[in-house]
């Protein structure tokens, strides 16, 4: 029997589509996951942003990352489903191995404790501004 593997969905969807286009997409690729086998342990709409070059002539993409748990046979079926889907610019389904697993949990711990450079200046001319007055 074949062990069930986690996976991690990348989806871009035509950014151009009404709101409810964009959730019957989402609901879709959930709703395949689900019917092939896979179990989804968690969604992140990320949203509309502007895509690094146009992808099918379009330049605006509504991106989102779905989690899910499958059997190394079932990625195949997926991927079949969502090929022929026109309102999916672009996926990517990779395996999530624990190395990878172990990099992000890294960059989520330290990405919180230093943070950008941008957040550390708006910061300082609060404060400067109110120590000011």
């Amino acid at each position: 029997m074949e062990t069930n593997k986690l996976y991690e969905c990348t989806l871009i969807i035509d950014g151009g589509l009404q709101d409810e286009a964009i959730a019957a997409a989402m609901a879709m690729v959930q709703r395949v996951i689900t019917e092939k086998g896979g179990s989804i342990s968690s969604v992140l709409d990320i949203g509309r942003r502007k895509t690094a070059y146009p992808i099918k002539k379009k330049t605006i993409g509504y991106y989102a990352h779905i989690e899910f748990t499958a059997a190394t046979a079932v990625i195949a079926e997926i991927e079949k489903v969502l090929r022929y889907e026109e309102d999916l610019l672009r996926y990517l389904i990779i395996h999530l191995t624990s190395a990878l697993l172990e990099m992000r949990k890294r960059v989520e711990k330290y990405s919180v404790v230093i943070g950008s450079m941008e957040d550390n200046v708006s910061t300082e001319s609060v404060e400067t501004d109110t120590a000011v007055e």
